[in-house]
């Protein structure tokens, strides 16, 4: 498939995966012997906006505390990298934090790659007329097709950028292989900016994760609203709760769906059932050390320059270099 021009300095590639190939992963997550659902359904329109909602409520730090590490960082870490970049932001959303490296960096290109089509277009169509000078490559895709797609301005040294606490998302063996394909986009002359979450106490992580707005249990349930929307699955929200916890042995917190009732549901031209007292994992959330984090970028093939904390240390922002 061939990139659309939207705009002079901007051009969109659609690799959204088919509607059948979602329908097989889905149904093969959910007849699993544990069922769970792959967190990159949280996002569709719907779940991109439900998502910036708990990013402002009081409960939930990262987003904030994050931003505050850029905005005060972002020229010493200019400074450090001393070259011009192309930016490539996996999982963009709709690219608030990469405002603030547009900003203060002036990249030749930028590239982010989201799975919610229309976040994505909203996000780019916006801000690509406010910085004539950098050339957008918008692609929605999911992580594995973002890790192979080209990236363009190839003569330029290529950062890849992946704040927020989405590390935290994969299993260990995953997270290393995911990291390990972040050192293949960067390539050799490349870096990563990348936002890792700390731990702390279980009773913060609690608050953060159940937000008396009640805006993460809304996300979490939002999943299943969005598989009815794209796959006409036949879910019944009321009969599922949101469950938000830290579990201290895997030392991450878990999100998963409380089924009350048998919901008999339709994928992929089969038949489900979902017995009352099922659990639907649909999220881990893993907490780092720096030391822990560090070691795990350099397993990936990568040179750590850099880490920034916050006053509390609540969270930290790595920089690295292809090792």
């Amino acid at each position: 498939m061939q990139p659309r021009q939207l705009l002079p300095n901007l051009t969109f590639l659609d690799l959204y995966p088919p509607t059948a190939d979602a329908a097989r992963e889905v149904l093969s997550s959910l007849s699993a012997a544990t069922p769970h659902l792959d967190p990159k359904y949280f996002y569709d329109e719907q779940g991109s906006a439900l998502f910036d909602a708990i990013t402002r409520t009081p409960e939930y730090y990262p987003t904030r505390t994050e931003t505050r590490l850029l905005r005060e960082h972002a020229r010493t870490m200019a400074r450090t990298l001393d070259t011009e970049l192309t930016i490539v932001e996996p999982g963009a959303g709709g690219c608030e934090k990469a405002r603030i490296l547009l900003d203060q960096w002036q990249p030749r290109g930028y590239m982010p790659l989201e799975i919610s089509r229309e976040c994505l277009l909203d996000a780019t169509r916006q801000l690509a007329p406010q910085y004539p000078q950098v050339q957008f490559q918008a692609v929605c895709a999911d992580y594995s097709q973002a890790l192979t797609v080209p990236t363009g301005h190839q003569e330029l040294p290529r950062l890849v950028f992946f704040p927020g606490s989405t590390i935290g998302n994969f299993e260990p063996v995953a997270r290393r292989t995911f990291l390990a394909n972040l050192r293949q986009l960067a390539g050799d002359d490349g870096f990563l900016l990348i936002g890792a979450d700390l731990h702390k106490s279980p009773e913060r992580l609690h608050q953060a994760y159940n937000d008396s707005a009640g805006h993460t249990a809304a996300f979490n349930l939002n999943i299943l609203a969005h598989l009815n929307r794209r796959l006409d699955c036949g879910f019944d929200l009321d009969a599922f709760e949101h469950q938000a916890f830290y579990n201290e042995d895997q030392q991450r917190v878990e999100m998963h769906l409380q089924c009350h009732r048998d919901q008999h549901v339709r994928i992929a031209g089969e038949s489900l059932t979902l017995s009352a007292g099922t659990r639907v994992h649909t999220e881990n959330s893993y907490k780092f050390s720096v030391e822990d984090f560090s070691r795990e970028l350099v397993t990936a093939g990568f040179q750590p320059l850099s880490c920034w904390l916050d006053d509390e240390a609540l969270f930290s922002v790595h920089l690295a270099r292809a090792a």
